[in-house]
């Protein structure tokens, strides 16, 4: 009988969960639409339900499950007072889960789920020290330190998004000024291209692109056409994200740095500008000895990243 771990990516508009074998092969996937639930009971609910019907749909034995999602604990398998999710307070998932179904449960926050995917299915196997940045909406980090994840004290560690950049600069979702994710990730570099086109007179197409229209893709195939506005707002960004990283490079030395999500399609954009700021900002010892480099993840990392938990812990 196939062994299958189930994986569950929890995301502010979509969940999707998945049964994944030990290679990282996905054998059934089903989603359901995070934000039409107000009650975390009743999306506990379906979510059970949409899993008890994958696991029915084939001869396995599920062994574990694991499950990212914002602001998620891997010490008490609890959500923490996310803010893209619309339930607040403590939310129990992982005893729900255990509930339901009398199987091993491990959680932990999204970018956390995306470095363990990357360690067991993607560029980093084999590696003991590596980290993975999240470029999506906001800017998430998972750090690996000799072969595990970094959690810290309270199970919150790696908020790399929350380094204060720019002090006294853009207001953050999390209440301060001038953090990373304000500036590097999906949502930050259109704030990036508003301030340049008011500043440049160039001529660009991103003139005729409202905000809410503007995406990370749209963006990097206006770069890669030659538009100006679209070049500086990449060179910009890869030069706060490169410096940053050298600031964590000096605490823990990855041997990689891998970029994953939406921003990080951008490819050498985004990649050439951040490797140069940040070898220009190491500190001596450290120099050439971290790359930079584009996940090796090419499904989806949330889900995969979930149930590596299960196969690290449970096998």
């Amino acid at each position: 009988m196939r062994k299958l771990a189930v994986g569950i990516d929890i995301g502010g508009t979509n969940t999707v969960f998945a049964l994944i074998d030990e290679k990282g092969n996905c054998f059934a996937q089903d989603s359901i639409y995070t934000r039409k639930y107000e009650s975390f009971d009743l999306f506990m609910y379906d979510l059970c339900r949409g899993i008890q019907k994958l696991s029915e749909s084939g001869t396995c034995e599920i062994i574990g499950i694991g499950v990212g999602a914002p602001n998620a604990n891997f010490y008490d398998n609890c959500i923490h007072n996310a803010p893209n999710l619309l339930w607040k307070g403590k939310l129990d998932l992982g005893k729900g889960l255990i509930e339901k179904f009398h199987l091993p449960v491990f959680v932990t926050n999204d970018a956390n789920a995306a470095a363990m995917a990357e360690m067991l299915f993607g560029g980093a196997v084999g590696m003991k020290n590596f980290m993975v940045v999240t470029l999506g909406t906001g800017l998430g980090s998972g750090i690996v330190v000799n072969g595990e994840i970094v959690y810290g004290h309270s199970g919150f560690a790696g908020e790399m998004g929350h380094i204060i950049v720019r002090p006294q600069g853009r207001l953050c979702g999390c209440g301060n000024r001038g953090c990373l994710e304000t500036y590097v990730s999906a949502t930050g570099i259109k704030r990036t291209v508003s301030k340049l086109i008011a500043k440049y007179p160039m001529a660009s197409e991103l003139r005729n692109v409202a905000f809410s229209k503007m995406s990370a893709k749209r963006l990097a195939d206006l770069a890669h056409a030659g538009d100006q506005i679209a070049i500086e707002a990449y060179e910009f960004t890869g030069k706060l994200l490169g410096m940053a990283v050298a600031n964590v490079v000096a605490l823990n030395h990855p041997q990689t740095v891998f970029l994953s999500g939406g921003l990080s399609k951008a490819g050498d954009l985004l990649l050439k500008p951040c490797q140069y700021h940040m070898e220009k900002n190491l500190f001596g010892i450290f120099k050439h000895k971290t790359e930079i480099k584009i996940s090796g993840i090419s499904g989806n990392s949330g889900i995969l990243g979930a149930a590596a938990m299960v196969w690290k812990f449970v096998l």
